[in-house]
């Protein structure tokens, strides 16, 4: 198991030739470097269903406040991390809520969504070095555990955690979790995960290229590995072209392929997207293909007691994943898409962006044929540049998303709105 060999990695990680500057010697202390930030968000989600569907929305205001201390001076030092959340629900009672895509406030037995809700937990750290190990209430961040922080709180999960970065370019992760706290719910296990373990790292070889690789292990569910390869290409006059790889396979446990897709041998899948991007001056022009194969659509997130995964509402690093994630199975997508900065029309911070995706040869398991669907993406978004408002984010996204009647078993149409205001407070 990857958490009887954590100890060993990290030992190894340190043994290697040091290339870069010893991070944990220049310690000033652990008051001295400490840091407490609060991320405030106004957001709002609407979805309006097709297909007799019943339509869905919720505003919340939410605080996420997260105190970062430093490390004690020495060879080893160490530290703690604390996270704190809050938020009140503005609108989506009871009739509203509940919707899995949305997912502010979750529902208690009466149908209806809490009017507030309030979490918190801590981690203890330490560092030797470049290498930092962590245990306690996290937010991981890589590619087969992401946490979700695109609603209006944040998911945690609880465990331990190695961060390495001892030779210039080179970052290796390995980390072992045992509970989930669900962003719509208070308390630290409200997902219900059992175990995951991870190990893997991403190594930039030059300016211009860098790779990842990374496998999970989720017990009882599944196992997944990632791999990421990404090249820029300098042109000339402020020109750039931008490829980027991204693939995951996964092969669910038989008894977990049984209770989730009905067939115990339904336990492959392998889903790849290939982007290239072209930036020249203020517009950037985006193709993409995305494809997945094998017995099953590609899984991820959700939550293991609500019959989800666990692994993270945001693992899906895949190119064509907007609302509709386009991740049937057999399914096969294309993307134009389109970028516009204003900063070179006298508006720094605004920035626009669409996107077409169509995806076509669904397998809905209905034997009605290949099933298709389309989105349709646009977002526009303004950083305040100074003033008392400084760094306050405002955007304001729309999809939308059709779905034929032969991959209803698959997905839903409809039309999505999403409004979000995020002010981040640096306290100290």
């Amino acid at each position: 198991m990857l958490k009887q060999r954590m100890g060993l990695i990290a030992l190894g990680i340190l043994s290697a030739t040091q290339a870069m500057a010893d991070d944990q010697s220049q310690s000033k202390g652990f008051v001295e470097d400490s840091h407490l930030n609060i991320a405030a968000r106004n957001a709002y989600i609407s979805r309006d269903y097709k297909n007799g569907r019943q339509d869905k929305a919720e505003w919340g205001q939410g605080f996420i406040g997260k105190f970062e201390s430093g490390f004690t001076q020495g060879t080893v030092g160490v530290g703690v991390d604390v996270i704190g959340q809050y938020a009140i629900r503005l609108d989506g009672g009871k009739g509203r809520s509940g919707a899995g895509g949305i997912d502010f406030f979750k529902q208690g037995d009466s149908g209806a969504a809490a009017d507030d809700l309030a979490k918190g937990g801590a981690a203890v750290k330490a560092r030797i070095s470049n290498t930092v190990i962590k245990y306690g209430q996290q937010m991981p961040a890589v590619p087969v555990l992401q946490y979700d922080n695109s609603r209006l709180l944040s998911e945690t999960y609880e465990g331990t955690s190695i961060v390495s970065k001892e030779i210039a370019g080179l970052q290796l992760d390995a980390g072992h979790f045992t509970k989930e706290a669900r962003k719509s719910a208070e308390g630290s296990d409200s997902g219900a995960l059992k175990s995951i373990d991870y190990i893997g790292g991403s190594y930039k070889f030059t300016e211009s290229l860098s790779a990842a690789l990374y496998a999970s292990n989720m017990q009882d569910v599944l196992k997944k590995q990632y791999v990421n390869v990404n090249y820029v290409l300098a042109l000339p006059e402020k020109q750039s072209l931008t490829f980027d790889f991204n693939g995951y396979k996964t092969k669910l446990d038989r008894s977990f392929a049984l209770e989730n897709q009905g067939d115990a041998d339904a336990r492959d899948n392998k889903i790849w997207s290939l982007g290239a991007t072209w930036a020249v001056g203020p517009h950037s022009f985006t193709v993409a293909h995305q494809r997945s194969t094998g017995d099953t659509g590609y899984l991820y997130g959700g939550y293991r007691n609500a019959g989800g995964i666990g692994d993270g509402g945001n693992t899906i690093l895949l190119a064509n994943s907007y609302w509709s994630d386009f991740n049937g199975k057999d399914e096969r997508s294309w993307q134009a898409g389109y970028g516009l900065d204003f900063s070179a029309f006298g508006v720094p911070g605004l920035t626009y962006n669409i996107a077409y995706v169509r995806g076509t040869n669904i397998d809905d398991g209905s034997n009605r044929g290949s099933g298709t669907e389309r989105e349709i993406f646009n977002q526009f978004k303004y950083v305040v540049q100074n003033g008392p408002a400084k760094d306050l984010s405002l955007r304001a996204r729309a999809s939308w998303l059709r779905v034929s009647n032969n991959a209803s078993n698959y997905n839903v149409g409809g039309n999505e709105i999403r409004l979000f205001a995020d002010y981040p407070i640096n306290v100290f």
